[in-house]
């Protein structure tokens, strides 16, 4: 579904954001895109949309060019940026005004999302706060079913219910030919959702690889106190959070936010487990 190779991107000579970045991304996955501020998430999402263009290298996007921005394939892709304005229309206006942009546009999907974030289905949107217009467009972006949803901080804004709710409508909405990727700093907020990993570091894609290859060569335990063995722990009140070697093929779940850290950390004492099975170039998730 997406392919990019060799993509390197900077705002100016002096400041490179991507540089060499090598990724493929597959079709019926929920991608959790992460990375500590400054490291191109933001710009990873917009050069996939078609919003900014790579210095350097090709990427090709359910086959198009997103550069070129065609309608064919802004028709089947749905953007939510981190800030965004809506205008100052009456629901219905903004409906009739950018749903035929979008061929398979679920008007029904659309008013059950609404209802289940609990927005009025004609409301003014410039009277509506800044977490109940994120509920509006995050509706609107799933009622769109294009094959591709990239959101950027989407639980930002929304209450605790709310999150609660975004996770069941999410787990819902994917298909075996649709593809979200998400970048987040909310971790927890999706700990249950993504089935996938992306982590960007020093300019580059320093990680990629499933939620299940993660758990095949790490082991993610709560214990009560420290050990030689451990790749990486946390001390807590209630004792110690650890990533340690999954050396008897342990079942255990993952703690995506502790293993962020730990690779942001560790670095390469974490991400050289993955080399075999995801070569530097070669990143396929």
């Amino acid at each position: 579904m997406i392919h990019l190779q060799n993509i390197s991107y900077a705002y100016r000579k002096s400041r490179p954001v991507l540089t060499d970045v090598h990724l493929d991304v597959k079709p019926g996955h929920i991608y959790g895109l992460l990375g500590e501020n400054g490291a191109g998430k933001s710009t990873l999402l917009k050069s996939l949309a078609g919003l900014v263009f790579p210095q350097q290298g090709e990427i090709s996007v359910m086959g198009y060019q997103p550069a070129h921005r065609t309608p064919e394939f802004l028709s089947q892709l749905f953007f939510i940026p981190e800030e965004f304005t809506l205008p100052p229309v009456r629901l219905s206006r903004y409906l009739d005004t950018y749903t035929p942009f979008y061929r398979d546009f679920d008007r029904g999907l659309f008013n059950q999302l609404l209802t289940d974030f609990d927005i009025g289905h004609d409301v003014h949107l410039e009277e509506l706060s800044f977490g109940q217009k994120k509920k509006v467009f995050i509706a609107f972006g799933l009622a769109t079913k294009t094959r591709l949803l990239l959101m950027d901080e989407p639980t930002n804004g929304l209450d605790i219910p709310s999150k609660s709710q975004f996770r069941k409508i999410l787990a819902t909405a994917l298909t075996e030919d649709r593809c979200f990727i998400i970048s987040t700093h909310q971790v927890r907020d999706l700990d249950n959702l993504i089935d996938e990993l992306i982590i960007l570091g020093n300019q580059r894609i320093v990680l990629a690889a499933s939620v299940e290859q993660i758990c095949q060569r790490l082991a993610f335990k709560s214990v009560k106190e420290m050990t030689d063995n451990m790749l990486y722990a946390e001390q807590t009140l209630t004792g110690v959070h650890a990533i340690l070697p999954n050396t008897d093929a342990e079942e255990t779940r993952i703690d995506i936010e502790l293993f962020f850290k730990a690779v942001a950390l560790k670095g390469p004492q974490i991400t050289q487990i993955f080399t075999p099975a995801i070569p530097h170039h070669e990143q396929h998730v």
